[in-house]
């Protein structure tokens, strides 16, 4: 990230807009204080498509082991809740 005031930024307008091209952050300020932060416009995604595709077969891996509960095992759970009481 690179941080130029006002009048830096206009002299260098141009070499700027090539450091945003390449990836970087660039932040204008006005005595001191940040006025525009630029940005390029496609940023490298934070997670790759195989990270997402892993993911997404974990999640399927743990829905599938997961049994649903029966009517008997909820009538169980009553049984024992109310002996408990």
């Amino acid at each position: 990230m690179q941080s130029v005031g006002i009048y830096e930024a206009k002299s260098r307008f141009s070499a700027l807009i090539e450091l945003v091209e390449q990836g970087e952050e660039v932040r204008i300020t006005r005595h001191g204080k940040e006025v525009v932060r630029m940005l390029p416009v496609r940023r490298r995604p934070v997670i790759s498509d195989e990270q997402i595709a892993r993911e997404l077969g974990q999640m399927d891996a743990l829905h599938a082991s997961i049994q649903p509960a029966g009517s008997s095992t909820v009538d169980r759970l009553r049984r024992t809740g109310r002996s408990n009481a």
